[in-house]
């Protein structure tokens, strides 16, 4: 991303046709006071947002006692230290429940490239200073993914340098990229069922590329997309007080991927073209996906997974579309290039501001399955669950290359027989941070809210939007 704007929401129906009208979008009943950034679904059930207004303040949207997100309260909460502004920034929520904002493309409104990086903890809901990489003075807006054993990958902006962090020493170590075929300037990473992660060139493309940890030449050719993704150098060379100035290569939508296991990637408008194209990738081969309408393109958009398996894409005309596998439809409502993150209650939020709920539902054997859990449980204590798919089938939003807000991770949401009132138990330590596991056992730890009522409960582990069949549980 090499420009930063703010568009207003827009509330219009689009005048596409065929557009399906089942779809909802509904207005929050209050939104993010500053707006919205990048967005990080915390393990507690609510949702801590970056505000637009200055990159530095953070807000928390906690749901109402019925688990309405629409009908949820905002709270703001501790913002970054001095110094320390930034916009498209890499991002990451870790297995033990912290947040991390990593770097950054600007800072203060500046194209800085920023190395600083910070680390929130929601329960002392503070900051931590990060320190960069050992030798990289500049972050940027870099790709990012964290793994399946919760370290988190990151690359070098401005040329094929890789690092993995510990998140529990918050110590750097690098990694030789070997076999990379461009730097990695506004790719994205999506991690697949594997363990390995995937990444569309973009100075390089319609090439691909695997990243493979244990591989001796980690990095490998996936093959080329039919159509090129990625558009041509929006800009000329840019000066930012490096020894080289930074020529950016263009950009790229995001890349999703979905409960078959095929990768869903969107494009830019090509150098030349009047039509940006998609592409899916499965069992090895890339074919040819639905073209944009109306010369719509989703270069440097946000992208979330449905709980009914669709793929909700931004064109950066705001445009929401939903792609069932085979097309890709136009909704008759626009999302005015806010984020999107999918939501524990299944629905989208849109930028701080209004939530979409689709059609549809999931289907049953994409959802957690619970096979351990306590019967009986004590407020202000802490217990072990156990059972498969705690960690959903994808990381299930994504953005071009930063922005990285990916919810491929369990929640347990408790919910009072007698009120019916909703209770969310932070969650931690998760056994792992991978994406479909399968028959598995995975594991993950909760806190049972010391102020939640007593009583008998359903209980549900919730991965993407997508619940667990309840289990019976007594708050004591």
């Amino acid at each position: 991303m090499l420009r930063k704007f703010t568009v207003a929401l827009a509330f219009a129906l689009s005048a596409t046709a065929g557009a399906a009208q089942a779809q909802t979008v509904t207005p929050l009943a209050h939104s993010a006071p500053e707006g919205v950034d990048v967005m990080f679904q915390l393990t507690d059930g609510s949702v801590l947002v970056q505000a637009d207004s200055n990159n530095m303040d953070f807000y928390k949207l906690t749901p109402d006692n019925k688990g309405s997100y629409v009908n949820g309260t905002w709270t703001k909460m501790a913002s970054l230290p001095s110094g320390y502004s930034p916009y498209a920034a890499a991002s990451a929520v870790f297995a033990d429940g912290r947040a991390a904002i990593i770097g950054g493309e600007y800072n203060f409104g500046n194209f800085t490239l920023t190395n600083q990086s910070e680390v929130y903890d929601p329960v002392a809901n503070s900051w931590t200073a990060l320190a960069p990489p050992k030798g990289w003075k500049n972050i940027g807006d870099s790709p990012l993914s964290v793994m399946p054993d919760g370290s988190v990958l990151l690359g070098d902006k401005l040329n094929k340098k890789m690092a993995v962090l510990n998140p529990t020493t918050l110590t750097w170590s690098k990694i030789k990229p070997k076999g990379k075929s461009d730097f990695n300037a506004e790719e994205g990473w999506t991690l697949l069922p594997n363990g390995t992660v995937l990444t569309l060139d973009v100075k390089n493309g319609p090439n691909t590329e695997i990243y493979t940890p244990s591989a001796k030449t980690p990095w490998q050719s996936a093959g080329h997309t039919p159509q090129m993704l990625a558009g041509p150098p929006c800009c000329s060379c840019i000066n930012y007080g490096g020894k080289k100035p930074y020529c950016p290569p263009g950009e790229i939508g995001p890349a999703l991927l979905m409960p078959d296991g095929s990768v869903f990637a969107t494009g830019s408008m090509p150098k030349g073209e009047n039509t940006a194209h998609t592409a899916v990738y499965a069992n090895g081969t890339w074919t040819s996906g639905p073209d944009f309408p109306n010369g719509d393109e989703a270069g440097d958009s946000f992208a979330a997974l449905l709980p009914n398996g669709h793929a909700l894409v931004e064109g950066i005309s705001g445009e929401l579309y939903e792609f069932d596998g085979t097309h890709l439809t136009a909704e008759p409502f626009n999302g005015g290039g806010n984020a999107l993150m999918v939501l524990p209650s299944g629905e989208i939020l849109v930028g701080g501001a209004e939530v979409y709920k689709s059609t549809g539902t999931y289907n049953a054997a994409w959802a957690p399955t619970i096979t351990t859990a306590p019967s009986s449980v004590t407020r202000g204590s802490s217990y072990q669950i156990s059972g498969t798919q705690f960690n959903g089938l994808s990381q299930a939003n994504a953005f071009g290359d930063e922005f990285e807000m990916a919810t491929n991770y369990p929640l347990v949401r408790i919910t009072n027989n007698a009120t019916g009132h909703v209770f969310y138990a932070r969650t931690h330590d998760h056994s792992t941070m991978a994406v479909a596991t399968g028959s598995a056992t995975v594991s993950t730890n909760f806190d049972v809210p010391s102020g939640m009522e007593t009583g008998a409960s359903s209980l549900v582990v919730v991965a993407n939007g997508i619940p667990s069949v309840p289990v019976s549980v007594t708050v004591n």
